[in-house]
């Protein structure tokens, strides 16, 4: 019996990464994707997993990504975790190209992705998708609105694919972590390590990416009838967007 195959992408660190490191420890086949290739080298080496350069932005690269993925045999699922935040300013003080780049990662990337790999997981006859988004979904907060704006438009581009494509057998799962400390989500956002260790100061133990891995893999490694439509990991510390215990 061959292991069950799937496709992981914004794989070079962070959530992905270690979904990529989860999987491969559960017995996945797994095809890590991201832009950065000397990243991906380097967890090609820790984990055996098969790597793909990729600008999920790009429909073209998208396509040329999977054509490469469906030559080599078919696909049992997709992880859709790249995506991002750029900026925290308000509404007011919004730059539009945050605006822009963020919906282009978080929600076109995952229309491109999704798309490109919809006929093959039909075809499987039990795929499963799974969409990385976040509590920013489900409550905005000041100096986020282009972030929740993003994240709540994939949650809804979550919600209707789940809705069209149960006919086809394909769950479609959503993962929603709130606060996680990673190497680079703050620091892409607020472009400063000293201001993103103020979004962590105090707060004992956020999530890690292991943590949220881990919730992934479950869901994935279920039995397929069982599907976590909707999954909310947040640390203790953590009771609301709103509420942050820190010490």
């Amino acid at each position: 019996m061959t292991n069950k195959r799937v496709v992981v992408t914004g794989a070079s660190s962070g959530i992905g990464a270690a979904a990529v490191r989860a999987l491969k420890d559960t017995g996945w086949d797994v095809i890590a994707v991201a832009r950065r290739e000397d990243r991906l080298q380097e967890l090609a080496a820790e984990t055996g997993a098969q790597v793909l350069t990729c600008d999920v932005t790009d429909q073209a690269s998208v396509e040329a990504m999977a054509r490469q993925v469906l030559d080599g045999g078919g696909v049992d699922a997709i992880v859709n975790n790249a995506g991002g935040a750029f900026g925290m300013d308000s509404v007011a003080e919004g730059k539009p190209d945050d605006w822009i780049r963020m919906y282009n990662v978080n929600v076109l990337g995952a229309l491109y992705v999704t798309q490109a790999f919809l006929p093959a997981l039909r075809e499987n006859g039990h795929g499963s998708i799974l969409m990385l988004t976040s509590t920013a979904a489900l409550a905005a907060y000041e100096g986020g609105a282009g972030y929740c704006a993003a994240k709540a438009g994939e949650e809804a581009l979550t919600q209707a694919l789940r809705l069209e494509e149960a006919e086809h057998n394909i769950r479609v799962i959503e993962i929603l972590p709130g606060m996680v400390k990673t190497e680079e989500f703050s620091l892409n956002r607020l472009g400063d390590a000293a201001a993103a260790d103020k979004i962590y100061a105090g707060v004992e133990k956020p999530l890690t990416a292991a943590d949220v891995a881990d919730v992934m893999a479950y869901a994935l490694n279920a039995p397929h009838h069982v599907n976590l439509d909707q999954v909310v990991i947040r640390p203790v510390a953590q009771a609301a967007q709103h509420k942050v215990i820190r010490r």
